[in-house]
C-alpha cells in the first residue's frame, strides 16, 4: 500500500534489505531472509530483529523506496506483505511517473513531487475506502469530490452524506445539495449562473425542527444565534432530519466540554463516523434505552425473529438484539413483551426437543386473582369496615404476594422473566413488599452487575473509608436530611449504612461524585434491599436509568424536563395555549424526574412511582407527570401568573390523588392512612397508562437527542454571560464587541478541535490560535509580514503572564481594549513593554530601540498619511538618539533585572523619554489617537477567520 512518505537515511542499513529491482529514482527492496530457504543464519537474524526492534513485531517485507540521484536521503513510498502487491506499485510508478521525472532540472523537485504525487494517492484511497461503504460508491466519490472542492476545507473534515435538496428563502426554493460532515452542514448551488453556498458549523446549531414551507412541502429548520435555514427533501426527509440531530448532538456532546456527558468511544474518534455509524449508534442508543442495559455494551446483531412464550403456548413475534453481555427480546409492539438474558446465565442446551414436547402444562388459575388490580379492589372493599386497618393490610400483601408467585409461575422469575403488559398491572397495584427488593434487583438488572463483581462493593467501601473530598463533605451534610422522617434513618445503624453506599459510589465514579437528590434515593433502597443490592441498585439508576442525570450540571434532566415541555405541548395542548411559558411547570417538575417523585409524594405513594420506573424507566415518570398534570389542568389554566402556577405545583400531585377517579368511595378511604394512598396512586398510574401509554421509548430518545442540542446551547450562552460579566468593568469594549469577540475566541477553540491537534482549552489561546486572531484583529496591519509575526510572538509572550502558554479571554480582551479604546500614552506604554528586553522592568536598549522604530514604520503602511507620518519618526527617532547618547555619556553603567549590568558601549532609554519625545510630533499624536472601529474589524474577522484558519491547517496538515 501507499505510504506518507518518510525519510531513510542510510538505504541498506545493517543490509537488512536485498534490492530486488532498481532505476534513476526508484528501488524496490526484500527484507533479507524473506523468501530464501529456511534455517539460513541471515534471515534468522533478521527475524530476530525485527521482533526486538519494530513495536508491532512485524515488519512488512517489500518496500519502495524514492531515491534522489546524488543524495544520501531515501523515502519509503510504499511497502506490501507480498511481491505481487508492491509490484503493483511498482508498475504504476514506472508507467506513471518515471518518463515524467526526467525532465525535471533540479533534482530536489523530483523528491517533491514524487512525495506530493504519493500523498494524492494515499488521499485517494481513503475516499475509495469510504465510498466502498456506502450503497453507492460511485456516486459518493463524486460528491466528495465536490465537496472538497466547493467548500476549501481541510480533508480531515469527513463528509458523512448528502442530500439533493431545496434551500428556502422565504417562498423562494433554491434546488442544490445538502453536505453533512462531521464538522459541518454545508450547502451549494448553482442554477443559472448564480453560486450559493455556505457553511453552518453544528456547533453554532441552536434548534433543529420540522417545519411546513406552506406549499404541501414538510422542510427542516436549522436555527443558529443569527440566523435560520430551511431545507426540504423530496427523498428521505425523515433519514436526513435524523442524521442531522446526531451529527449536531454529538458535535456539541464532543465540542462544549460538557462535564460528565457520556460519548461513545467510536463517536470520540470523528474520523470514524459514518452514515452506516450513524445508524447503528441510533439503533444502540435505542436498545439501551428500552432495556437499560450497562452503556458499555456495544450491539452486535440484530434480527427478526419468534420467541416462545411458554404463558402463552405460543410463538410471538419481535426482534432480537445481542449485546457484548445479553440477548434481548422485544415484541412487535414495543413493550408488548420483553425478554432480557444475561449471556452469564446462558447453558448449552441439552438437546433438542420438540415445541410440545415435555413443555409444562398451563398453570391453573385463580379465578379470584384473574379480576387483576380490579379484584384487589374488590377484595379490599369486601371487609368490614369495624376490622382492624393492620388486618387489611396484611390480608392485601398476601393477595398480592399470591398474584406475584402465580405471575412467576407463568412468566418465569428473575432476569429472564418475560415482561408483557400483565407485569404493568400488577405494578399499579403495588409491589408487596417482600418481593420489592427481588423485583427492584431483577427489573433493573442490578443481579447481574452484583454476581459479576463480587466483592467488589466491600472494595469500594474499603478504599472509600477514611477519605476526605468536596463530595463526602456534600454527603455528610445530607445523611440526616434524606428520610428525616422515617425510623430507619433515625438511629446510627441506618446512617452508616448510607454513608458507606454514596461514599462508595462517589468513589466508584468521581466524574459523578455525589449529586443532591441521590441520598433520598439511596435511602429508599436501603429500605427494600441489602446494602451491597442498594449499592448495584444505585449504580443502575445513576449510570443505566437515568444517563447524565447526576453530573455537575444535572444535563440529563434538564434534557428531560425540556423533552416533558414539548410533551406537554402535544399531548395536552389546551394547558399549552392556556399556559404559554411552560418553564414554570417544568422547574417545579425538575424535581419529580431526579427525585422520582420520592419528595413530593407520600412516601408509600411514591415508592409505588418507584416501582413503576424499574419496569418502564424515565418513561413511568413522563407518562405519571403528564397524568397530573391533566387532572389539575381546570386549576393550572385559572393560574393568573408564574407564582400562582407554582403554588398549584406544589400540592398538584397530592390534588392528583383526590381527584383520580373521585367517587364517594375513595374520599372516605383518604382519611385511612397508607392503603388510602396506595389505592390512590394507583388510580394515577392507571390513569396515565389509558392516557399516554401509547409513548414510546424511541420517541422518547429522538426527543432527548433534538432538546440536548438546546440545552447544551443554554449553557454555553450561561458560561459566555458569565465570561463577559467578569471582564466588562475592566474595558471599555461595547458589549456588542466584546460578545462578537468571545464568539470570534471560541470559533479558534472549535477550529483546533475541528483539524488541529485538538489540545487548545476553552477560553485559552495557544500561540498559534493566537497569532491568528492578531492578524485578523490588530488595527495597524504591517509592511512586512515577518515582523507581523515577530510583533504577534512578543504580544503573547507579554500577554503570557502565569508562563503556561495559554493566553485568557481577559488578557485578550485588555490587550484589545488598549488598542482601540486607551489614551495614546497607555498605547505607547504597550508598545514599549512589547521591547523590553528579558530581565528589565523600565528600560530598553539600542538594538531593542531600532526594532520599537521598525514596529513604528509598520503602523503607518498603507496610511493616506505616510510620508507626513515617516517623517515624523524619523524626527523623534533622531531625538530619542540624542537622549540615549546624552544619557549615556552622562551617567554609570545602570543595574536591570536581577543585577546584571549593561555594557559600557550600550545606552538605554526609558518610557517616558519615548513618549515624550513622540509628543513633539503632532502627526503622531493625530495617527495614534485616531478613532479605530472595532465593530469593522470584527465583522471582517469573523467573514475571513473560518476559512483562512481552513486553509493554514491545510498546508499544515499537507507539510508534515
Amino acid at each position: 500500500m501507499w505510504l506518507k512518505p518518510e525519510e531513510v537515511l542510510l538505504k541498506n542499513a545493517l543490509k537488512l534489505w536485498v534490492t530486488v529491482r532498481s532505476n534513476d529514482f526508484f528501488l524496490l527492496q526484500r527484507r533479507r531472509g524473506h523468501g530464501e530457504p529456511t534455517g539460513r543464519i541471515t534471515g534468522l537474524l533478521v527475524g530476530a530483529l525485527d521482533s526486538v526492534l519494530d513495536s508491532n513485531a512485524r515488519v512488512s517485507p517489500f518496500r519502495i523506496l524514492l531515491q534522489v540521484p546524488g543524495s544520501q536521503i531515501s523515502w519509503v513510498i510504499a511497502n506490501g506483505a507480498a511481491e505481487e502487491d508492491v509490484n503493483k506499485h511498482w508498475d504504476w510508478l514506472v508507467h506513471h511517473l518515471l518518463h515524467s521525472l526526467s525532465v525535471f532540472e533540479n533534482k530536489e523537485d523530483v523528491a517533491s513531487f514524487v512525495r506530493g504525487k504519493v500523498k494524492g494517492l494515499i488521499a485517494e484511497e481513503v475516499r475509495g475506502r469510504q465510498a466502498a461503504q456506502e450503497e453507492e460508491p460511485d456516486k459518493f466519490r463524486e460528491a466528495l469530490l465536490k465537496f472538497e472542492l466547493h467548500f476549501g476545507l481541510p480533508s480531515s473534515e469527513k463528509l458523512v452524506t448528502y442530500y439533493s435538496c431545496c434551500c428556502w428563502k422565504g417562498r423562494v426554493p433554491r434546488q442544490g445539495f445538502l453536505y453533512l460532515s462531521i464538522n459541518h452542514a454545508a450547502f451549494y448551488s448553482f442554477l443559472l449562473g448564480k453560486e450559493v453556498k455556505f457553511v453552518i458549523p453544528w456547533a453554532e446549531v441552536t434548534r433543529l425542527e420540522r417545519v411546513s414551507t406552506g406549499l404541501m412541502t414538510e422542510a427542516v429548520r436549522i436555527n443558529t444565534r443569527q440566523r435560520q435555514r430551511e431545507f426540504s427533501m423530496f427523498l428521505n426527509p425523515d433519514e436526513a432530519f435524523g442524521f442531522i440531530g446526531q451529527l449536531a448532538d454529538i458535535a456539541l456532546r464532543r465540542l462544549l466540554d460538557s462535564e460528565g456527558l457520556e460519548v461513545d468511544r467510536v463517536l470520540q474518534q470523528p474520523a470514524r463516523i459514518t452514515k452506516r455509524i450513524l445508524e447503528e449508534q441510533a439503533l444502540r442508543e435505542y436498545v439501551l434505552a428500552l432495556f437499560r442495559l450497562p452503556r458499555g455494551e456495544r450491539l452486535h446483531e440484530v434480527a427478526s425473529c419468534s420467541a416462545w412464550t411458554p404463558h402463552a403456548r405460543c410463538h410471538a413475534a419481535g426482534t432480537l438484539y445481542t449485546t457484548d453481555g445479553y440477548m434481548c427480546f422485544s415484541g412487535r409492539e414495543e413493550g408488548s413483551c420483553i425478554l432480557l438474558i444475561p449471556l452469564s446465565e446462558v447453558r448449552p442446551p441439552a438437546g433438542v426437543r420438540g415445541s410440545d414436547d415435555g413443555l409444562p402444562p398451563e398453570p391453573t388459575r385463580n379465578p379470584q386473582h384473574q379480576g387483576g388490580a380490579g379484584s384487589l379492589k374488590s377484595t379490599i372493599s369486601g371487609f368490614s369496615p369495624t376490622c382492624s386497618w393492620m388486618f387489611v393490610l396484611q390480608s392485601s400483601e398476601q393477595l398480592k404476594e399470591r398474584l406475584w408467585e402465580d405471575h412467576f409461575s407463568e412468566f418465569g422469575r428473575g432476569v429472564h422473566m418475560f415482561r408483557t403488559d400483565k407485569i404493568q398491572r400488577l405494578v399499579a397495584m403495588g409491589i408487596p413488599e417482600s418481593l420489592r427488593g427481588e423485583l427492584w434487583m431483577t427489573l433493573s438488572d442490578a443481579t447481574s452487575e452484583l454476581e459479576s463483581h463480587q466483592g467488589y462493593y466491600t472494595s469500594m467501601v474499603q478504599k472509600s473509608m477514611g477519605l476526605s473530598s468536596l463530595a463526602t463533605e456534600e454527603i455528610e451534610r445530607d445523611l440526616h436530611r434524606s428520610l428525616p422522617d422515617h425510623p430507619a434513618f433515625q438511629n446510627p445503624t441506618g446512617i452508616a449504612a448510607l454513608r458507606r453506599v454514596l461514599t462508595a459510589y462517589a468513589h466508584r465514579n468521581p466524574k459523578i461524585g455525589y449529586c443532591q437528590s441521590m441520598n433520598i434515593l439511596a435511602s429508599v433502597l436501603l429500605l427494600y434491599a441489602k446494602e451491597e443490592e442498594a449499592f448495584w441498585l444505585l449504580v443502575a439508576v445513576c449510570e443505566r436509568m437515568l444517563p447524565d442525570y447526576f453530573n455537575r450540571r444535572v444535563i440529563g434532566a434538564q434534557v428531560d424536563q425540556s423533552v416533558f415541555e414539548e410533551l406537554i405541548r402535544d399531548r395536552l395542548p389546551e394547558l399549552a395555549e392556556c399556559v404559554p411559558d411552560l418553564s414554570a411547570l417544568s422547574s417545579a417538575s425538575l424535581s419529580w424526574f431526579l427525585t422520582l417523585f420520592l419528595s413530593v409524594l407520600p412516601f408509600h405513594s411514591a415508592v409505588c412511582v418507584v416501582d413503576c420506573f424499574f419496569v418502564h424507566g424515565i418513561k413511568a415518570i413522563f407518562q405519571l407527570g403528564l397524568a397530573a398534570l391533566d387532572a389539575n389542568m381546570a386549576a393550572l389554566s385559572a393560574s393568573t401568573d408564574d407564582g400562582q402556577a407554582l403554588m398549584i405545583l406544589s400540592r398538584l400531585i397530592f390534588t392528583s390523588l383526590r381527584v383520580m377517579r373521585g367517587n364517594a368511595q375513595t374520599h372516605r378511604s383518604a382519611t385511612r392512612g397508607r392503603c388510602s394512598s396506595n389505592t390512590n396512586i394507583s388510580d394515577l398510574i392507571n390513569e396515565s397508562y389509558e392516557r399516554f401509554g401509547d409513548l414510546t421509548v424511541k420517541q422518547i430518545e429522538r426527543l432527548r437527542c433534538r432538546h440536548r442540542i438546546r440545552v447544551l446551547q443554554a449553557h454555553e450562552d450561561t458560561t459566555k454571560d458569565n465570561a463577559l460579566r467578569v471582564v466588562t468593568p475592566d474595558v471599555s469594549i461595547s458589549a456588542e464587541n466584546l460578545s462578537a469577540v468571545y464568539d470570534l475566541f471560541k470559533t479558534e477553540h472549535f477550529i483546533s478541535l475541528y483539524w488541529g491537534d485538538g489540545s487548545s482549552r476553552q477560553y485559552r489561546l495557544d500561540r498559534p490560535q493566537f497569532k491568528s486572531l492578531y492578524g485578523l484583529l490588530a488595527p495597524w496591519p504591517g509592511d512586512s509580514n515577518q515582523h507581523a509575526d515577530t510583533l504577534a510572538d512578543r504580544t503573547f509572550t507579554l500577554l503570557d503572564q502565569d508562563g503556561d502558554s495559554l493566553v485568557t479571554f481577559r488578557d485578550f480582551t485588555g490587550w484589545l481594549d488598549t488598542l482601540y479604546c486607551a489614551e495614546l500614552s497607555e498605547k505607547i506604554r504597550l508598545l514599549f513593554r512589547l521591547h523590553i528586553p528579558p530581565g528589565s522592568s523600565v528600560l530598553i536598549g539600542s538594538r531593542e530601540f531600532i526594532q520599537f522604530c521598525k514596529t513604528l514604520y509598520s503602523m503607518f503602511h498603507g496610511d493616506p498619511e505616510e510620508n507626513e507620518l515617516f517623517q515624523a519618526i524619523a524626527t523623534v527617532t533622531s531625538l530619542v538618539l540624542q537622549i540615549g547618547e546624552a544619557g549615556h555619556r552622562g551617567h554609570a553603567p545602570e543595574v536591570i533585572g536581577s543585577g546584571s549590568e549593561v555594557a559600557e558601549d550600550e545606552w538605554t532609554v526609558s518610557y517616558a523619554q519615548i513618549l515624550a519625545s513622540l509628543l513633539t510630533e503632532q502627526a503622531l499624536v493625530n495617527f495614534l489617537e485616531k478613532p479605530l472601529d472595532l465593530g469593522a474589524m470584527v465583522t471582517a474577522a469573523r467573514e475571513k477567520q473560518y476559512h483562512q484558519r481552513a486553509g493554514l491547517l491545510t498546508l499544515q496538515l499537507r507539510t508534515r
